[in-house]
């Protein structure tokens, strides 16, 4: 049985899908606006894309920059995440360097989500989440290809796979190259959602052919949509005002 999480105020898994926007500066100066700008939409979390920073691979200034974040969004949720080269984001950074900064921004204590890449290595992967409940962060274990949409079989394989290794919040993002390959993600997730989940799970068909995928996670048992205020984090985000209000007509009439 699913049952959901809570993120301070936010319960991720009961009732409308929860709304993420992502933050994407390159500069602290950037974040701050994009920090204070969010605070007048409707949204329910907000992802830290860390690698869009220029300075990311600096532990200090990424700490100094998080202080800035959480102190502008107050008791909002925050999701932190470094997505790498491999998986879709902006820039490349060795595992050893993956691994010390998540420990780092874990023991902040500033963050209250963090995603940690599936395809890791299963060790680290595995320490990173023992180390994120030790802290009473939640996890996002996640798996993003940019490429193509895998079988069926093989996407509920990955998200069952994050599942067992103890995420509180599987998560799979893939690529459509046809309309097929959106059903086949849709039907993916309806059968981990009524057979294998026992938490909320995420899951998205990318770019604009995979749009309905953000939009109908209530009918098929994805629990959180990443929306846009400005630049999007990856391709098929849809704009908060627009996405916020097709989820409440599917939720009314559900």
């Amino acid at each position: 049985m699913e049952a959901g999480l809570k993120v301070k105020d936010v319960v991720i898994g009961e009732g409308i899908p929860k709304i993420c926007v992502p933050l994407v500066g390159e500069t602290r100066e950037q974040l701050v606006e994009e920090a204070i700008q969010l605070l007048e939409h409707d949204i329910d979390v907000v992802e830290w894309r860390v690698d869009f920073l220029n300075q990311a691979d600096d532990l200090d200034t990424v700490k100094q920059v998080l202080q800035d974040i959480r102190r502008v969004l107050r008791d909002t949720p925050l999701l932190f995440t470094f997505r790498t080269i491999k998986e879709g984001g902006e820039r490349a950074i060795s595992d050893a360097y993956y691994v010390q900064l998540n420990q780092a921004m874990i023991k902040t204590g500033l963050i209250d989500l963090i995603d940690i890449e599936l395809f890791k290595e299963e060790q680290d992967v595995k320490d990173l989440i023992q180390l994120a409940k030790s802290h009473h962060v939640f996890t996002i274990v996640s798996n993003h290809d940019f490429e193509k949409t895998p079988s069926k079989d093989e996407m509920v394989t990955r998200l069952r796979r994050a599942q067992s290794l103890g995420a509180d919040l599987p998560k799979l993002a893939v690529m459509p190259t046809s309309k097929s390959d959106v059903l086949t993600l849709l039907d993916a997730t309806l059968t981990m959602k009524e057979q294998y989940a026992n938490r909320p799970i995420i899951t998205m068909s990318m770019a604009g052919t995979g749009a309905i995928s953000r939009l109908a996670g209530e009918i098929f048992g994805s629990a959180l949509t990443f929306g846009t205020v400005k630049k999007a984090s990856a391709p098929g985000q849809v704009p908060i005002a627009d996405l916020r209000k097709v989820l409440n007509i599917l939720h009314e009439n559900s």
